[in-house]
């Protein structure tokens, strides 16, 4: 279920690490020099001057809320704990499969390692999460042992799909790592490696973006953001973050952005017909439409996905999204995705009138940023959230979000 291939094969690997170092060294100079002689004022998508931790798509509070929760049996909650420990990432007999080069063609053909690297991910931080819940130090220790077979191992990622699976494992990887890190009263005695490998193999892959399909360069963004506040690198926190307001901006249409979608500057969609194409072929633009939504919802879940847990991991770290644009685009994508994804039929101004749906287990962040915090009504979303309760896995980067998230206060 991948994306297209990128225009372009990926670069050998220390031309990429040469160019993230330049691109990373840039943004930073580019950052001073928005900011002004004298400039005391963070922008709202900066670097905190301290990061949080754990502070990656889930914080502290919310993993003590649903640890709480869990406890007492509450539902949709211990129900939604009980599938994930149901599953095969919460094994405790799952033997890692590391690879020092892991080979992923478009479509994940070939696939040389691309599932194990992606799901042991995830099994990572489904035992990191098993771990916060019941306290029970196996469950770190096999989180611990996966994201050490891994660091151990692997070297790069090649072939056509590389940067989407960079960030796909990218993704998941410091989300485990934060919670093992900063909760485990145990020891991690790699931890250094761990970040090593977050630093010198992700990160290059993932920080200079896609020009690709939109859900390619959002997904890229989330893991170098999770990246960034698990390594603690300010410089390249405020690159992705920069990257990722202008993707969102291109990839979810809002009324007030004119009679066309916004672009990205680097893919010179310079005339309506350009862009047209690159929407799928959609010619009319209503609010709440992405780039995708034509394509499929599958991949289109992906993008609204990687927004949403940009957004929070943001909001951890003291900088707000919610209340932006992106908020906006966000509440919106999911409103009407999930108008369709729950049977209304397309208009015949929509993708043709025909809509191939699989949205995906992608709303409970969004909707509790937008709902449960700011009060929006988002009937349809609430309606397939609380259908499709207790949310689960989609096997890449998405994992487990009706425990972590779902009517989440803190």
């Amino acid at each position: 279920m991948s994306s297209a291939p990128t225009p372009s094969a990926p670069t050998h690997r220390h031309r990429r690490h040469r160019t993230a170092l330049l691109a990373t060294v840039t943004a930073a100079l580019v950052g001073a020099l928005l900011a002004g002689p004298g400039s005391t004022a963070p922008r709202a998508d900066a670097a905190p001057a301290a990061f949080t931790h754990p502070g990656v798509t889930v914080s502290r509070g919310q993993l003590d809320f649903a640890r709480a929760k869990v406890e007492a049996g509450a539902q949709p909650w211990k129900g939604a704990f009980d599938r994930m420990m149901a599953s095969k990432y919460a094994d405790p007999n799952r033997a890692p499969k590391p690879r020092a080069v892991v080979e992923c063609g478009s479509y994940s053909n070939p696939n040389h390692g691309c599932t194990d690297e992606r799901e042991d991910a995830i099994a990572a931080y489904t035992n990191a999460l098993a771990w916060y819940i019941t306290r029970d130090e196996r469950y770190a220790r096999k989180s611990i042992e996966l994201m050490d077979a891994w660091s151990a191992v692997i070297r790069d990622h090649t072939n056509s799909n590389a940067p989407l699976q960079t960030g796909w494992a990218g993704s998941s990887w410091p989300r485990a790592a934060e919670i093992i890190k900063y909760t485990y009263t145990g020891t991690w005695a790699n931890s250094g490696r761990f970040a090593t490998m977050l630093r010198d193999v992700y990160l290059p892959e993932i920080v200079n973006g896609s020009n690709s399909n939109g859900n390619w360069e959002l997904t890229m963004t989330e893991a170098a953001v999770g990246i960034s506040v698990f390594l603690e690198d300010r410089a390249a926190y405020d690159r992705a973050m920069a990257r990722f307001r202008t993707r969102t901006a291109a990839y979810v249409y809002l009324e007030s952005d004119g009679d066309l979608p916004k672009t990205v500057p680097s893919q010179h969609l310079d005339t309506r017909d350009k862009i047209v194409t690159y929407w799928q072929g959609q010619s009319t633009f209503v609010t709440g439409l992405t780039q995708e939504t034509c394509r499929d919802f599958t991949h289109t879940g992906y993008g609204i996905s990687s927004i949403s847990h940009v957004a929070e991991t943001s909001r951890i770290q003291g900088q707000d999204l919610y209340g932006t644009d992106v908020g906006e685009r966000l509440r919106h994508a999911l409103g009407f995705q999930a108008k369709y994804e729950q049977g209304a039929a397309a208009p015949s101004w929509l993708c043709g009138g025909e809509l191939d749906l699989g949205l995906g287990p992608v709303t409970e962040v969004g909707y509790n940023a937008m709902h449960n915090r700011l009060g929006f009504a988002m009937t349809n979303t609430q309606a397939l959230t609380e259908r499709t309760r207790p949310s689960g896995t989609n096997n890449l980067f998405v994992a487990w979000e009706t425990l972590t998230h779902g009517d989440n206060p803190a």
